[in-house]
């Protein structure tokens, strides 16, 4: 192996990041996200429902079902997006994620957005869009970094 083998370091996050988005259980859109503070990987997560209710790929998908778009009306969903797992995971195992990194799938949306600035992270690098206006707006007013990585 050589030097130029080796990933970078965001593009080895990026790669795990995907890695966990495999254990999605939403039927819309699989994402992962990992929290990264000094080159350590803090937390992860991925979207889907709640620990010990049952995944929409058992019951079907409500937002389907009711015909939500895409980054519209959030509230109306089992699943718990990957963002905001990572950061549960955080405060259950009471791990600090201030001034860390997150590394996500997706764009976070605005309610992702409202919790990642609260929680201190500082910068996100992404991979593909999401379809929520505001969470772009809020990002930029809190001056968080937002960098969108291209898939490897």
């Amino acid at each position: 192996m050589t030097a130029g083998d080796r990933p970078t370091w965001d593009a080895y996050f990026m790669d795990i990041a995907l890695l966990v988005a495999k254990r999605s259980t939403c039927l819309r859109r699989a994402v992962g996200a990992l929290i990264v503070k000094d080159k350590r990987i803090l937390t992860t997560g991925y979207n889907g429902a709640p620990s010990g209710i049952r995944h929409c790929v058992e019951i079907g998908c409500l937002r389907e079902t009711l015909n939500i778009a895409s980054g519209q009306r959030h509230e109306l969903c089992r699943g718990i997006h990957a963002e905001q797992n990572a950061i549960i995971q955080a405060a259950y195992h009471g791990v600090s994620i201030h001034n860390a990194t997150l590394y996500c799938t997706n764009l976070p949306c605005s309610i992702c957005t409202k919790m990642i600035i609260n929680a201190g992270i500082l910068r996100i690098y992404y991979l593909e869009g999401y379809a929520d206006e505001l969470s772009g707006a809020m990002l930029a007013e809190a001056e968080i970094e937002v960098i969108q990585l291209r898939n490897s």
